[in-house]
């Protein structure tokens, strides 16, 4: 069998994923751009966008990895985020139009307490209108784009969970602009800017992101990020070692697998069902299973009604 996305760098494929920690300016697409571009790949994507002001872990699919994006799409978010109170943003974080909000009170000042006692409206399933300034479509065009041509875009709320949000340091010093810095697990397509500014909203003032960085998209962890640094050094170095930066495409993916006989991979290639002779992956199940070779690597995915299993997705060829 030989790969379907194989590519010239000395024998060496550069089908996997790319943990990266994106630094705060570029977009989540000039990540994607640039790591084409010193990769030599010409398939690569990435596994949930970032904000251009925001940090951290960003997951970058090459070749033959980018068939697995939409497995990803869903996976939960971890992230630390700096409240600032005291005023709102039009793009709800620190790239927008500051305008101030002191409390009603006169005099009155936002206490610790406070904020942590807010925070509980906002733990579990919980509805949030998105920012203005977001990539969500209206009538055909980008919620920013009608935001920077001065309309405001009219944008459905939505349904979102928080599985865990809790106050970590808290900064007073400053009466007038107290900053906290919060850190949330939460449901893929959660606006962070959104919590900033209806926490901001229900304290009766303004709130807007200072900073925010992702620190785990699904299973993949900062910790384990690479800096653009160190791919640029690796690129320099040769596909050998960029090979090394790259995780196997099936990381991080909660599926079951089921290993092929050479028979039974090769009408796999052709797009045949099967019935497995290793016996049944499990129960039938309406999620992908994992298909992989007599030699354990992966060559697709495929579908388990509980008595064949019918190609999905083929990553070889003959």
């Amino acid at each position: 069998m030989t790969t379907a996305a194989r590519h010239d760098h000395g024998g060496i494929r550069l089908d996997g994923i790319l943990v990266v920690d994106k630094p705060a300016g570029p977009t989540s697409h000039d990540i994607v751009g640039l790591v084409r571009r010193l990769s030599g790949m010409k398939r690569v994507g990435h596994g949930g966008t970032l904000d251009p002001f925001a940090r951290g872990v960003l997951p970058i699919f090459l070749g033959r990895a980018t068939r697995v994006v939409e497995y990803h799409l869903g996976d939960r978010k971890q992230y630390r985020a700096t409240v600032c109170f005291g005023a709102s943003s039009t793009t709800d974080d620190l790239e927008g139009e500051l305008t101030p909000i002191p409390l009603a009170e006169p005099g009155a000042v936002l206490e610790q307490a406070a904020v942590e006692a807010a925070l509980g409206a906002f733990r579990g399933p919980i509805v949030q209108v998105p920012p203005a300034y977001s990539a969500i479509k209206v009538a055909g065009r980008r919620a920013y784009a009608l935001a920077r041509a001065g309309q405001q875009p009219e944008l459905a709320p939505r349904s979102v969970e928080i599985d865990r949000l809790e106050l970590l340091e808290w900064d007073g010093a400053d009466p007038e602009r107290p900053i906290a810095v919060i850190e949330v697990d939460c449901s893929a397509g959660t606006y962070i800017r959104a919590i900033a500014r209806d926490l901001g909203l229900a304290l009766g003032t303004g709130a807007y992101l200072g900073a925010l960085s992702r620190t785990a998209s699904g299973p993949f962890r900062l910790a384990d990020a690479v800096q653009l640094d160190i791919v640029r050094a690796a690129v320099e170095e040769g596909p050998a070692a960029l090979a090394r930066l790259l995780l196997p495409i099936d990381s991080g993916l909660d599926l079951a697998a089921l290993k092929l006989t050479d028979d039974e991979l090769k009408a796999v290639v052709r797009g045949q069902f099967i019935r497995p002779s290793a016996g049944a992956p499990g129960p039938a199940t309406e999620r992908p299973i994992r298909l992989l070779s007599p030699a354990g690597e992966l060559v697709g995915f495929g579908r388990w009604d509980g008595t064949r299993v019918m190609p999905d997705k083929v990553l070889v060829d003959a």
